[in-house]
This record gives C-alpha cells, structure tokens and sequence, in this order.
C-alpha cells in the first residue's frame, strides 16, 4: 500500500509547493489517485485566464463601432485596421508563448500572462481619454490586445502535460471553448455597458477580473518539472519543417481559422447584406455556438478518433458555407442566419477535433519505432511525443489564427469586386472540400507497412 501511495502521489520540488516534480498521467494508478483532481484543478484556472485573453483580444472589434461617439473619426480602412492589426498580433504572439510555460513553469506564466492583460486596459481608456490620439498611436494600442491571444498557446502547451494522451480531446476542447467563449462575452455584454458607462468602461470592466485570475492562478495551479524541459526553439524550428505540422496548420486554418475570421467579421457581413437586421443583438450567436461545440469535439474525438471527425466535419462545413451563399443569394435572413450558426458550430467540433489530433499523431509516430512490449521505450517514446506535440501546437495555433485573416480579406475583396460576399463563400467551400480530401488521404487512407495494411486512423489519431 505504502509502495503505491508513493507512485501515486505527485512528488513536490524544493523550490515549493507549486512545483510537482513526479507527473505520470498515463499511469492509471497515479491518475486515479491524483493525477485527475490535479489536472482538473489546474485545467479551471487555465481556462480563467485563457477566457479572459480572448475578451481582451476581442477588445477592439466593438469598441471600433463607438469611437465617434467619444470624438475620434476614422476612415473604414483605418477601422479595418484597429481589428485586424490585434489578430495579426495575436497570432505572432502565439509562438513565443508556446515557449514560455516550458521555461518558466506553467503556474508562473498563467500569473504573468494574466497581469499582461493590464496593458491593453490601461491602454485603452487612455486612448479613449484622449481622442486626439494621432492614429498610428491607436494602432499600437490596438496591437497590445493581441497579448490575449497568445494567451491560448501557452494554456494549450501547458494543459498538454497534464493529462494522459488517451484523454486529451475533452480537456484540451474545454480549455480551448473557456477562452474562445470569450470572444462571445465581449460581442454581448460590451454594447449594453456602454450604453451604461461610456465607452470608457470597455477597459476598465476587465481589470479587477484580471487581477482575480492572477491571483487564483498563484495560489491554486502548478508547475511541472518534466514540462520545463519540453522543448527547445531549435526542436521547434524543425517542427515547423515537419510535414505533419504543415499538414495540420492547414486544417486548422480550415477550423480556428475560420472561427476567428468569422467572429471578427460576422457583425459587418450581417450589416453588408441585410442591412434592415440589427445585427448587434445576433452578432454573439456565432462565437458563442462555436466555443460551446468545441469541447462536444473533442468528446467525439475521443470516441471516434480525431481524423474521422475531423473529415466528416470540414464535410459539413463545406455544405453550410454553400446553404449561407444561396441564402444571400435568395435573401433569405432566416436561412443565412441558421445556416452559419450552423457553420460556427463546426468550426467548435473541428477545432476540438484537431487538437485531439495533434499529440495522437506524434505519440503514433514516435510507438511505430519502439517495442511497445518494452514498458520503459514506450515511457520514453510517450515523453519525446509530448514534446513535440507541444511545439508543433504553438506553431499550428500561430497558423490557425493568422488564417483567421485571410478570410477577413477574403470578404473583403470579394465585397469590392462583386459587391457580395457570394464569391468569398463559395471559395472558402472548395477549401473546405480540399480539406476533406487532405485528412483522408493523410490520415485514413490505408497503407501497407510492413506488409499490413493500417492507416493514422487506426493508430489512434
């Protein structure tokens, strides 16, 4: 009994409590015992932070619809660029904040990310105080925001660790749906506290909850020793060369990709093309099905495998997007709007599914090269998964969200081109029908080694 209460329990560092240096997730006693309740722990402040990094990203998408009513006039090209500045930002960000809970413990890094956040705050009401403001001055405050979305490289690096291979789907969709359910909460309850408070209140309502999110991710997360040695930039630099990690970038332009560009950009499309429609009392609807589907996602994942989800969701997608181009064509409000609610809900399930995803592919690869009758080379080969599992998620995130660009600029030309967003849906449908194409013939399609004939999908993935 002693013996297995030993293994069982996460041995604590010298250098405190909050370190753990015994992490054995895919052990089930240890799991049992208390790998779940630490994990789980852990994984409610990471989503406090995380939801709070996507309201503040998302700062600036509503905030640019009141400016005038604080004295600051803007052409549409420069409004263009206060949101989509924040976006780019966000998703360069991604890449060093991989890094971080590697290098400084995934406790500390949640604390330092959350206090981040202040920037952007305090940056906005002085720019709202101050409408004289040359413009390229509003640019880099708008470009602060994009800290809060590289806040959900390091959330998704760090939860990694915590949680057995087999069961990572609906953990990581979880994680993942907190911080995007904050895309949401901006777009609903920023419009009425306005109204309330000025525009103003926009950066002032977030600082309290940021130091409460500090201040639980201090006292309450922890650190794992085995994650700090995770990875280094030159292992990260050959993953971004890794086919696997191209492969996987480009599906999750097809998911987070599209779930960030149409947040961004749903309220103006609404607004370009059934102008009579209110579109601040439904622009919410989007992001909030998306982020609540991603969890649902990465359960189905789990169940079914991440690539059979994965290609029967871009199947979806592709239809839904095809639905929302003949709704705009018929003028049909009802049928626009279901259908891409429709269509926000498969980028969730994607999003959830891809991440599932991405350490079942690199724990296959790295079990095909090692007797896995051999308990201490699977042990080894499930760490180096691991590690590269967690520096191709903070690459392929930096993709996802940068592709969240290219379908604002896809509307974009196509409204100025043809003056509807007809062209751009039908174009982003065929992406998704190469999707399809890619996950099966990367992932389900069967080959033969050694003689056997088996597939990704088989393998877990």
């Amino acid at each position: 009994m002693t013996a297995l209460t030993d293994h069982a329990a996460p041995s604590r560092t010298s250098r405190g409590r909050s370190w753990i240096d015994h992490w054995d997730p895919d052990d089930e006693r240890f799991w049992a015992a208390t790998g779940r309740r630490v994990a789980a722990r852990n994984l409610v402040f990471s989503i406090l932070t995380e939801h709070l990094g996507f309201s503040v990203w998302l700062l600036w998408s509503i905030a640019v619809l009141h400016l005038p009513s604080v004295g600051v006039q803007l052409t549409v090209g420069q409004t263009l660029w206060l949101t989509t500045v924040p976006n780019l930002v966000g998703a360069a960000m991604r890449i060093p904040y991989t890094f971080a809970p590697a290098r400084f413990g995934g406790r500390n890094f949640t604390v330092v990310s959350a206090l981040l956040l202040l920037i952007p705050c305090g940056l906005f009401v002085y720019a709202v105080n101050n409408p004289d403001i040359p413009f390229w001055a509003l640019l880099l405050i708008a470009a602060t925001t994009g800290l809060g979305g590289g806040n959900f490289a390091s959330s998704m690096a760090n939860i990694t660790h915590f949680y057995p291979a087999s069961r990572q789907g609906l953990p990581l969709g979880l994680n993942a749906a907190g911080g995007n359910l904050g895309t949401s909460v901006t777009q609903l309850t920023m419009p009425p506290l306005i109204v309330a408070f000025g525009l103003v209140a926009v950066g002032w309502v977030w600082m309290p909850l940021i130091l409460v999110a500090a201040v639980c991710a201090y006292l309450f997360m922890n650190n794992l020793t085995r994650a700090t040695s995770a990875y280094t930039l030159r292992e990260m630099a050959a993953g971004a060369r890794d086919r696997q990690t191209v492969i996987m970038s480009v599906l999750y332009i097809g998911t987070f990709g599209s779930f960030i560009g149409y947040s961004f950009s749903f309220g103006v499309l609404i607004k370009s093309q059934f102008p009579d429609v209110k579109g601040a009392n439904f622009i919410w609807l989007g992001a909030c099905a998306g982020s609540l589907a991603r969890p649902l996602g990465g359960w189905l994942a789990d169940r079914f495998g991440g690539a059979r989800v994965t290609m029967v969701n871009f199947f979806v997608m592709g239809l839904g997007v095809a639905v929302v181009a003949a709704a705009v064509g018929a003028g049909s409000w009802g049928l626009f709007l279901g259908a891409f609610l429709l269509v926000f809900v498969t980028t969730g399930i994607g999003n959830g599914s891809t991440y599932k995803m991405i350490p079942a592919i690199f724990r296959a690869r790295e079990l095909a090269e090692v007797d896995t009758a051999d308990p201490a080379a699977v042990r080894r080969a499930t760490t180096r998964a691991r590690r590269t599992a967690a520096a191709a998620i903070g690459i392929i995130s930096a993709v996802g969200a940068a592709g969240g660009v290219l379908i604002q600029q896809a509307f974009r030309i196509s409204i100025e081109q043809s003056g509807g967003i007809g062209p751009a849906l039908l174009t982003l449908a065929g992406f998704y029908g190469v999707c399809v194409v890619l996950t099966w013939a990367c992932y389900l399609r069967k080959v033969t080694v050694g003689g056997v004939r088996t597939s990704l999908a088989e393998a877990g993935v």
